[in-house]
């Protein structure tokens, strides 16, 4: 038996409609993926399968210094012991080879180490010598050369061992990612039309007094690439020009600045609108380096903004402002930012349309009149019905007081008006 065609053509079933119809683009949401940097600076890297492990000690001092703190405190500490052991052990073996340990001793035969009778004695003989905290009753004499040259030999390694781990001590207190924790990032990044442009842009402030000397700012957006030959670029990096009046990007941190970078043609923003930039993986570092006042060390603070922490058609609210001639930051409103008229289109189809942006700003100017002819006309009724309200009881008091009067007759009044009549 033949199968029964449809009464619909083939060209009109639902299908083929379907098919015919433009479908927008589905943005789907951004895979969560790992951060390059951290918010506070620290790089988000992990070093794994290390062969050549003795690297690391061919530069000793960086490796201390680079240790945490109770690593750095059990090596000093321990550094310490071993080189008193070590030597006790020394002046022990100068002792015993002597004889100055043996009990019977003459007592006219002099000691290479006057009352270093035992190890113990030797282990704080030996602590004397190397702190130089004093010579008590145990003290070095003439009749051994080996006892002098072991006190040489004590007093060179004690200074060496002094310079190294006190001059480790002193770099990991004054490294200068310590003073990067005054430097300040906010917490978003805002995306805002300034100057008839599209701009990125991000706020940095100084919470000390003490300036950074010759500080830059560099910007970096971190994605991933691919190239025209199918190599897979998992961090491409690639510099961002920020609006400074130096070409060095150098800035006076003064006060809390907005680094601004105009997202033109060559920016690896030109292409985004706000829709894809939420779907995109990119990634802006900013760094900010420089030479502290005080003690002359370059330092370096780094943050980072992902897709989330891009606020597409906000601004920075002003922090800075003058009270009895003196310049005021209010660092509470740091990170505060406002919404303000922002196309949503990529800086590309801005440039080609600029009529776009006229639109975007006649429509919040449309938009900022009619509230605040919604906010006139709220006062006024409120106005209104307050001063109705109040009307109210005026009214009842004019009545009552244009009320007739009640005039009670007496007889004898009543006499006197009927007489008249």
């Amino acid at each position: 038996m033949l199968a029964r065609k449809s009464i619909i053509p083939e060209e009109f079933s639902l299908p083929i409609l379907a098919s015919r119809i433009p479908r927008k683009p589905v943005f789907r949401d951004r895979v969560n993926k790992a951060r390059f940097i951290a918010k506070s600076g620290s790089c988000n890297l992990a070093h794994k399968n290390i062969r050549e492990q003795g690297r690391f000690l061919q530069d000793v001092f960086t490796t201390l210094v680079d240790l945490k703190w109770r690593f750095t405190l059990v090596i000093f500490t321990m550094t310490f012991l071993c080189s008193w052991l070590l030597f006790a052990m020394g002046w022990w073996l100068v002792a015993f080879a002597h004889g100055d340990l043996e009990p019977t001793r003459k007592d006219d035969i002099q000691q290479c180490v006057t009352n270093v009778k035992s190890f113990t004695s030797a282990f704080l003989f030996s602590i004397e010598v190397q702190v130089t905290i004093g010579f008590g009753h145990r003290m070095i004499t003439e009749q051994c050369p080996a006892a002098i040259a072991v006190l040489i030999f004590q007093n060179i390694a004690g200074l060496i061992i002094n310079a190294i781990m006190l001059g480790c001590i002193f770099m990991k207190t004054a490294q200068s990612h310590r003073r990067a924790e005054t430097l300040i990032f906010s917490r978003n990044a805002v995306i805002a039309v300034r100057n008839n442009r599209l701009c990125f842009m991000t706020r940095v402030g100084d919470l000390r007094k003490s300036m950074i000397i010759g500080a830059a700012v560099r910007l970096q957006v971190v994605r991933k690439t691919t190239t025209p030959e199918g190599e897979v670029i998992p961090i491409h990096q690639i510099d961002v020009q920020t609006d400074s009046a130096a070409a060095s990007n150098s800035i006076f941190l003064l006060a809390p600045l907005i680094i601004c970078h105009t997202i033109d043609k060559d920016s690896p923003l030109y292409d985004l609108s706000a829709m894809e930039l939420q779907c995109s993986d990119l990634e802006v570092i900013v760094i900010l380096e420089g030479v502290v006042e005080t003690t002359g060390i370059t330092t370096q603070a780094r943050t980072s903004y992902v897709t989330e922490e891009i606020q597409w058609g906000h601004r920075f609210v002003p922090i800075v402002t003058e009270e009895d001639g003196v310049y005021s930051v209010d660092y509470s409103k740091f990170g505060n930012t406002v919404k303000v008229a922002t196309p949503r289109c990529s800086a590309r189809e801005l440039d080609e349309k600029p009529s776009i942006l006229i639109q975007t700003l006649q429509k919040s100017e449309l938009s900022h009149q009619n509230s605040l002819r919604k906010r006139n006309s709220m006062r006024r009724n409120n106005s209104m019905r307050k001063g109705a309200g109040s009307s109210v009881p005026m009214r009842r008091n004019n009545s009552a007081l244009t009320m007739p009067k009640v005039q009670f007759l007496t007889p004898e009044t009543v006499g006197q008006n009927v007489a008249i009549t």
